[in-house]
């Protein structure tokens, strides 16, 4: 298996990547990292772990809306810091008190330590 050194938010990562996998792993890398970079230059959520997760949520939610819009364009970009649901208002109103309650309950298992696990 082949390791490509990458970037990610200033940081670097050394990855395990399959052979004739660069492409594909470079691209996510670059998701990634300009879904972390978008958050953490809104300037709402300081903390990395808290921008991975918030991150990792915005891009789930869109690879779910995809799935969902199959044919359709590409998902609009959110807005850094805030649940994708209450962004798009695309989903009801219930699933935003689902979304909200799910990024509440992150904060009270992140506490204040700034460690995500």
């Amino acid at each position: 298996m082949k390791q490509l050194e990458v970037q990610i938010m200033g940081q670097s990562y050394l990855l395990g990547c399959p052979e004739g996998g660069d492409l594909r792993l470079l691209e996510a890398v670059e998701r990634v990292d300009s879904a972390m970079c978008k958050i953490r230059d809104g300037g709402k959520v300081k903390a990395r772990d808290r921008i991975a997760v918030l991150a990792a949520l915005n891009l789930a939610f869109d690879l779910a809306d995809q799935g969902s819009t199959s044919g359709a364009a590409p998902a609009a970009t959110h807005t850094p810091g805030v649940a994708p649901a209450a962004a798009t208002g695309a989903v009801a109103a219930d699933d935003n008190l689902v979304l909200a309650s799910l990024l509440e309950r992150l904060d009270e298992a992140l506490g204040d330590d700034g460690r995500l696990l």
